[in-house]
């Protein structure tokens, strides 16, 4: 759905007409003294009306309905940004009065269907409300869960959509409803899988595709650690040895431990072979200096 009161959370100065001009519908009903709350819960009152119509069976005023129904669903994202009042807590309304709309339509047709010839088919908007809230669930948790979990086939503004078509074309109602049913489970089962692979580490949400294949199946260094995850290796940079250094030295053999002392002993001898020069300068002169005396 639209909602502009998701991402705003300054708000403009009162008198600031320069704004409101430019927010066009949403201004004037601020002007009118209309809020984007009250917007909100006259939308949920026509979907209740709207479930009234469609379960008499007034299917075609039940569209119009609709349609008026998903303008005010727009229209208080419009009015939220022109008063400067978007706030989280006008999100949590507006998200919690999606569901109930959901709800009041879906159960109107599922009435509609029930009281006519065949009451079986009453549960086809049920399970689409059913799966519909799946969808909404998984979207919340995972993003609760640092993870990513939109897109997909079916989500609400096309649910709305094929709810609508259902009913102008009622006569092919039934089979509408099935391919309706179909796609909103594919987009649930979609999500869960994409959901699932970022939870499994396969495919993590904040790391781009180039970095996740960048040198698959080697060894982890400490700076793809802290690129990654912004968190270096435990004791790799603090200056303690890894524990697989510390593993590797338990596992060396004797005869590596021997060429490791015997090539450190050989080491320090030719380092002390290797005097300064101004010692051996000095050393060559004396050397001279006591031929000549000699002489």
């Amino acid at each position: 759905m639209i909602d502009g009161r998701r991402d705003r959370t300054t708000e403009p100065q009162a008198g600031d007409e320069s704004v409101a001009r430019r927010r066009g519908i949403g201004a004037r009903l601020v002007r009118l003294g209309v809020s984007a709350d009250l917007v909100t819960a006259l939308g949920v009152l026509i979907a209740a009306v709207n479930a009234v119509v469609i379960g008499t069976g007034h299917l075609y005023v039940a569209c119009a309905l609709l349609i008026v129904g998903g303008l005010m669903d727009t229209l208080d994202g419009v009015v939220a940004k022109a008063a400067g009042s978007s706030s989280p807590r006008g999100a949590f309304l507006d998200s919690v009065a999606d569901r109930v709309a959901d709800s009041l339509l879906f159960g109107g047709l599922a009435w509609y269907l029930a009281v006519g010839p065949h009451p079986s088919e009453a549960l086809l908007p049920v399970a689409i409300l059913a799966v519909g809230s799946v969808i909404s669930y998984e979207r919340a948790k995972a993003e609760s869960l640092g993870f990513t979990a939109r897109g997909g086939l079916m989500e609400r503004a096309e649910r709305l959509i094929g709810f609508g078509l259902a009913m102008l074309v009622h006569v092919v109602m039934v089979p509408l409803l099935v391919a309706l049913l179909v796609l909103t489970t594919a987009t649930a089962v979609g999500r869960f899988v994409r959901v699932w692979r970022q939870a499994s580490g396969t495919v993590p949400a904040t790391v781009p595709v180039t970095a996740r294949l960048w040198r698959r199946g080697k060894v982890d260094s400490r700076w793809r650690q802290l690129r990654e995850t912004g968190s270096p290796v435990p004791g790799r940079l603090s200056g303690a040895p890894s524990a697989r250094w510390r593993n590797r030295r338990r596992e060396a053999t004797l005869s590596t431990r021997l060429r490791r002392v015997l090539s450190t002993q050989d080491a320090g001898r030719t380092r002390q072979r290797k005097a300064p020069r101004a010692e051996r300068s000095a050393r060559a002169l004396r050397r001279r200096m006591d031929d000549g005396r000699s002489r």
